[in-house]
């Protein structure tokens, strides 16, 4: 910590007469181990550091021009060279009277406990066979045909920000994941499913989990054929939840408007549960809960520094970027519904019949946002008395997402953290178009 906030201190000291600075300097670490047949695939450990250096230059009634240089590296003549080409590229900038940094606000950050050190800490031995293990638990199964991947993972992320403005801010975390991929057979019909583990450190991980989901969600799709047209009510699985909520969150910090009934959405990145929690925002500000959907109505969208100036409002200490080869922009970070009163098998039961959503493809060109269109290939269970029934795939599900808003039946009590910026959670929405044979 003390090393990189130095730095950024250094780098912003580098401001001259009529210029801001802001220094954003990151440092990272992660292994990744793949097993097959019983032996190590791949294994891979790196670390990376860089730092991202933004410069304002005044330009009187016209605004600022903003100038930016990145470089993966921390060695002092590379960080000196980045804040000059940075100073230089702001000079040909075209001057932008909302372009600023944040300011201090007023608002205390969190004190969030998102590091455990035993990611650090655990020899790579013990990360190797964590993997080999569960690749064998998966094999074990004689429906299981292959493993065509098992996976242990894990991340450190560490981050220094400091401004002429006055933020100064640090965020670290860790990360650490189980995955494995499942290829179920049976005479000439094979599928496949995916199992995960996700904790914040080592001791948090569960061979055992990520085994039996990646069996289950292979073995329970043999069999599965095309279903007929219907319009029926759809329970979508909690990672496919995660996957809309995804991205449902790029119309929260645009212009489009979504409306919905019984309906509570909120961005929370101060819940310690979320992957993707921070005690502070990518320019500094401390993170807060902000509600976006209040009883199927829009209460706000999400807001860095820039896009608050020209809404004529403040930040939502919403600022997020990809990194110190970025510049920072608003965005979602922890995104959950407020939770029902009902798991998954007790909103299967409610809902009595309809289609069991397990997986989804073509979300990216079958789901837009702005528009609302909605519409894509689906893998699952028919729900039949309340019951997972048999499987079906080739199908599209279709609607727009307003009113699949108005149409949420039952949110589930069952919230499952993920890595990305949704929690995932069972969903039910009613008469949706299942298009089949």
């Amino acid at each position: 910590m003390s090393d990189l906030f130095a730095l950024a201190e250094r780098i912003v000291g580098r401001a001259k007469a009529g210029e801001e600075i802001e220094a954003y300097v990151a440092r990272g670490h992660d292994v990744e181990v793949r097993a097959y047949e019983g032996e190590v695939e791949s294994l891979s450990s790196a670390t990376t550091g860089g730092i991202g250096v933004r410069v304002l230059v005044a330009n009187g009634s016209e605004g600022a021009r903003l100038g930016f240089a990145w470089a993966g590296s921390l060695d002092e003549e590379v960080v000196e060279s980045t804040v000059v080409e940075a100073r230089d590229n702001a000079m040909f900038a075209t001057p932008d009277p909302d372009v600023a940094f944040a300011t201090p606000d007023g608002v205390e950050a969190d004190e969030l406990d998102l590091w455990d050190p035993s990611v650090a800490n655990i020899a790579t031995d013990d990360k190797v066979a964590l993997a080999l293990d569960l690749e064998r638990q998966v094999r074990a199964d004689p429906r299981i045909r292959q493993v065509s991947s098992a996976d242990y993972g894990d991340e450190r992320i560490e981050v220094a920000l400091a401004s002429t403005t006055g933020i100064r801010s640090f965020t670290h975390r860790t990360a650490a994941f189980l995955s494995a991929s499942a290829i179920a057979g049976e005479g000439s019909d094979s599928h496949t499913g995916t199992g995960f583990s996700v904790a914040r450190g080592f001791a948090g991980l569960d061979t055992d989990r990520a085994a039996k989901d990646a069996i289950l969600r292979s073995t329970r799709m043999l069999g599965a054929t095309k279903p007929p047209s219907d319009r029926l009510t759809v329970v979508f699985d909690p990672r496919v939840v995660s996957t809309l909520l995804s991205i449902i969150s790029s119309a929260l910090s645009g212009e489009a408007v979504v409306k919905g009934r019984s309906f509570f959405l909120v961005d929370d990145p101060t819940d310690p549960r979320a992957f993707a929690a921070a005690a502070h925002d990518a320019e500094g500000l401390a993170c807060r809960r902000t509600v976006l959907i209040d009883s199927g109505v829009l209460q706000g969208f999400l807001y860095d520094t820039v896009s608050a100036r020209r809404a004529g409002t403040a930040s939502t200490g919403s600022a997020v970027r990809g990194g110190y080869a970025g510049t920072p922009g608003p965005g979602c970070r922890a995104l959950v519904l407020q939770p029902g009163h009902h798991d998954q098998q007790a909103i299967l039961a409610v809902v009595g019949e309809g289609v069991y959503v397990q997986s989804v493809t073509g979300v990216h060109s079958g789901v837009n946002a702005v528009s609302g269109d909605f519409s894509v290939g689906i893998e699952g269970l028919m729900i039949r008395d309340g019951e997972l029934a048999e499987p079906v795939r080739e199908v599209t599900v279709a609607s727009t997402l307003q009113r699949m808003l108005q149409s949420v039946l039952h949110v589930g009590s069952d919230i499952e953290w993920l890595p990305g910026i949704a929690a995932g959670q069972t969903l039910a929405i009613g008469d949706m178009q299942l298009s089949g044979s």
